[in-house]
């Protein structure tokens, strides 16, 4: 089960989205973004929430030397903004479309606000992926606090096969059709890009991994 797409067994799109309710629907619009388009800057108003209807969002800041650290990379099915719901005024964080075909499902924090009034199951399940969401950002800072890039590495794969990975029937290997590039890994695991080719080279050569462009494999003794 993908789980951030598929939430409790349920589509988030369909849980989210106001176009899927029909006091929001015809008032409701989608946003388009191209390639390093920002949807919102650092200390912008912070007065929605965002759905990726599909393609990819990147979440980062600028540190005091002006590097862009990257907290996380978003794709078709996630929500971002989601502090606005709790009265955050400004943003801490810019959102950069990095596809060029991406495609957003704004939502007003008042509309939020009125619909998590109107539903109680709604609102639970907003609350409870936001704490999941929160979670896995806390569980990747202490990675790169803490973890050298191998493992950090390591963790990243096995977090991707939870989210896109199933099993081969034949050989019960972990195929892992995902939706990043090797720069996002990258960015995601604080590390250069010849620096992560390394790495996955390495994990080749010793049969834990084989990898093409958009997917890897995890051979069965190394799962």
């Amino acid at each position: 089960m993908k789980s951030l797409w598929f939430f409790e067994d349920t589509n988030l799109f369909k849980i989210l989205c106001p176009h899927k309710f029909k006091t929001y629907k015809s008032q409701h619009n989608f946003d388009a973004y191209k390639k390093q388009d920002y949807i919102y800057f650092e200390d912008d108003s912070a007065n929605k929430v965002y759905l990726i209807e599909k393609g990819k969002v990147k979440l980062g800041y600028y540190n005091e030397d002006g590097e862009e650290v990257v907290k996380a990379i978003l794709t078709r099915g996630e929500l971002f903004g989601e502090t606005a719901i709790f009265g955050e005024s400004k943003r801490d964080e810019f959102a950069m479309s990095i596809d060029n075909t991406t495609s957003i499902c704004p939502i007003g924090v008042e509309t939020m606000h009125k619909l998590m009034r109107d539903n109680q199951t709604f609102s639970f399940k907003v609350y409870k992926f936001i704490g999941f969401k929160l979670k896995k950002l806390e569980r990747r800072l202490q990675l790169l606090l803490f973890k050298d890039t191998k493992t950090r590495l390591m963790e990243f794969l096995h977090e991707l096969c939870t989210d896109y990975g199933y099993d081969c029937e034949k050989t019960g290997d972990k195929i892992i059709h995902h939706p990043y590039t090797q720069k996002d890994i990258a960015s995601l695991i604080g590390t250069s890009r010849p620096t992560l080719n390394i790495l996955l080279n390495e994990l080749k050569e010793d049969n834990i991994i084989e990898f093409t462009r958009k997917e890897i494999r995890i051979y069965r003794k190394s799962a």
